[in-house]
């Protein structure tokens, strides 16, 4: 059995999916291309920037709605509060990019193509379908504990593999760079933009 979504939202998933996918891959066939470590610690660390986790999320998201196959997998990805949470994940992920690293951060060529895919393209791609197609007014305060788990789990993940590895995927959580105490505050003032994120989609449903 299949979804049949409306011309237009289907043409929005499949156009997002394929936007989302040469991005994430473009930026694993340059990272490669760029790397001083193996192959495989090249890749972990490819997938240690929440930039890459939350874009391959968008990516998936796209893909499995697109599909329109039933399967608890689509009954999972359609819910509203999901797909929430990865319009939070993404925008947060443009926000933080626009605020604090672009100043410090200056690609060309390619690499600035999939960059601005990325952070930019990408995150407000999913900001409008969240605003076109995702239902509104079913979304209650409850559901924000839950979306905070994955960042926490990634921030946690981050500065456990980062003790042993010393790789930190960003400046604002390394600790070789920065003092530990500066870094929990780092983490806590990120959780406070996830939380302050989710209460405003929260609310934009409840008014829908």
């Amino acid at each position: 059995m299949k979804v049949n979504h409306n011309g237009a939202e289907f043409w929005c998933l499949l156009v997002g999916a394929v936007i989302a996918w040469l991005a994430v891959l473009l930026q694993y066939y340059l990272i490669l291309d760029n790397r001083v470590e193996s192959v495989v610690e090249t890749t972990i660390r490819f997938f240690s920037y929440f930039t890459i986790l939350t874009n391959s999320l968008v990516a998936l998201c796209f893909t499995v709605l697109c599909s329109g196959k039933v399967s608890r997998l689509y009954s999972f990805v359609s819910r509203a509060e999901v797909l929430t949470g990865v319009s939070i994940y993404i925008l947060v992920v443009g926000l933080v990019y626009q605020i604090v690293l672009r100043a410090n951060w200056d690609p060309t060529g390619l690499q600035r193509v999939v960059d601005e895919l990325l952070h930019s393209v990408i995150p407000l791609y999913f900001l409008a379908y969240w605003f076109l197609f995702v239902p509104k007014g079913v979304l209650g305060w409850k559901v924000i504990p839950f979306w905070l788990v994955y960042p926490l789990i990634y921030l946690v993940y981050i500065l456990v593999r980062g003790a042993y590895s010393g790789f930190y995927p960003y400046p604002f959580i390394d600790l070789n760079e920065i003092s530990f105490g500066a870094v929990m505050v780092n983490v806590v003032v990120l959780l406070g933009l996830f939380g302050g994120v989710s209460v405003g989609f929260v609310w934009l449903s409840r008014r829908g």
